[in-house]
Parts: structure tokens; sequence; C-alpha cells
């Protein structure tokens, strides 16, 4: 059964884990994350590799959600309040009237995930990744053509901030990732775990055309602007993908999109 608990007072403790979540957006939640609108919580609601902490809905946001309600855990509380004072609770005007504080379930490393894979993978890495409209744009094209995880640097920011989940559309909450710490050699772990890596780079030695998909590959992103780290470069297959005269650069998730599109759905061009 649903643990409905009626708020009433913006200062009750109960939901202080909700308190001016622009404030908590800066300062972090000790191990938490907020998820916010229908969509991105009903993922949270059914995710493998996260789990919902308690809900807090405007009373007139609790029937839209009833199905994915009852799918939660019983200890699971759900808060509803009227909108007035979940507008005041959060510190501005909440109209998706739907929050949720999760946790995932483990924080696996990135050779973890990578012993985890099948002999057939496709994995999108990322170094340097600091806007978080990018890294969620990023995380939603990993769902969308079918990457199998991300692996992040040391200095990509958090792709479960809460606006990186809600760019994402909930992505960040269902694909397996892993934050390096930063003395790990990201390019040796892929080698080592038979990863054929390829890097995306406006000075690439190949074009997207030439490039074919290998059983298990890794696509590498840098963030826009300085790129991918030079050593990085180096010792990786580089691709462009081409444009316009006088134009070489796309928007990180813009040019993950192009690519993972062109990998994920090469075994069906080809068939047809």
């Amino acid at each position: 059964m649903v643990q409905f608990i009626t708020i009433d007072d913006p200062t009750d403790l109960r939901v202080a884990g909700y308190a001016q979540v622009r404030e908590r957006d800066l300062v972090g939640r000790h191990g938490l994350f907020m998820a916010e609108g229908e969509v991105v919580v009903r993922m949270l609601a059914t995710s493998r590799l996260c789990e919902p902490v308690s809900l807090l809905l405007a009373q007139k946001r609790v029937e839209a959600l009833s199905d994915s309600l009852a799918a939660l855990a019983p200890e699971v509380p759900v808060y509803v309040a009227g909108q007035a004072v979940m507008d005041a609770l959060v510190g501005f005007p909440i109209h998706r009237g739907i929050l949720a504080l999760g946790r995932r379930r483990a924080t696996p490393t990135a050779c973890e995930i990578l012993a985890g894979l099948g002999p057939e993978a496709l994995i999108l890495v990322l170094y340097g990744i600091g806007n978080h409209d990018n890294m969620g744009g990023l995380f939603r094209n990993a769902a969308a053509f079918g990457a199998d995880a991300v692996l992040l640097d040391a200095d990509c920011c958090d792709p479960l901030y809460r606006k990186a989940i809600r760019v994402s559309v909930g992505a960040s909450l269902i694909t397996p990732f892993a934050r390096l710490e930063r003395d790990e050699d990201l390019a040796g772990l892929l080698e080592a775990a038979g990863v054929r890596s390829v890097a995306l780079s406006p000075a690439g030695q190949g074009t997207l055309a030439q490039l074919s998909r290998a059983p298990r590959m890794a696509v590498l992103l840098g963030s826009e602007g300085p790129g991918l780290p030079a050593d990085v470069l180096a010792r990786t297959r580089t691709v462009a993908i081409p444009m316009a005269a006088g134009f070489d650069s796309l928007n990180v998730a813009t040019t993950a999109g192009i690519v993972l599109h062109h990998l994920g759905f090469m075994a069906e061009r080809e068939a047809g």
C-alpha cells in the first residue's frame, strides 16, 4: 500500500530534503539526487539502477501517477501537498508538481562495468563535459541509440544533477555509468577490455562514413572547445564528421547522436 502523507506546513522536517531546491542543487544532497517531472519520476520508479527514497506531489498530480505509485516499495513515503505549500517548500513555482528524491543502488567502477559487458557492446566515453545540458543530452542519446554504458573522466559534471536528469528525460537513471578516478588510464582500461576506441575530432584522420562497427566499441568525446586530451587522441583512431565549408564543429550531444546512430544501426542498414 502507498504511504500517502499530507504536508500542510512547508517547514515540516519530514520534507526537509525538498526545501529550497535550487540552493540544494549547489550544495549537494549527500548521496541523493532530485528527479523532476512525470516522465522522469516514472523512469525512477521502474529503474534497475536507481531507487526512489520519497516522492513529493502536488495534490492535483496524484491521480496521473497512480500506476507508478502502486509499483513503489511500501516503505517509500509519498508526500502530498497543496500547490501553494509545495511552491513555498521548494522555493519557486513548480508547475509540474512532481518531485522525487532518489539514490543509486550501487556505484560501479569502470572496471566493473567493462567486465559486465557482453561480447557486443557500445560505450560512450566522455572527457571534461562540464555543462549539465550537454550531459543530459549525451545520456539521452546514449539511451536512444542503444549504448550499453557511459564512462566519465574525473572532470565531467554529475549526470544525476537535477537539470542533467531533466534534460536526459530520465536516461541517466537507467543507463549504467561510472566515473574514473583522476589517475586512472581510461584508454588503457578500454584496451585491456578488448574494446576498440574511436575519438571524434574536427581534425580526425578518417570520416564517419569510413567507420565500421567492432563487436566491442567505445566512442570518445571531449568538451566543446578543448576537445579530447592530446594524449588520448595520440592513442586512438580519430574520426571527423564532414560539414559544410567554413564550419567545423557541432554541439557535443549532437555529435554523439550522429555517431551512436551510425554505429548502433549499422547492422540493420547492411542487412537492408
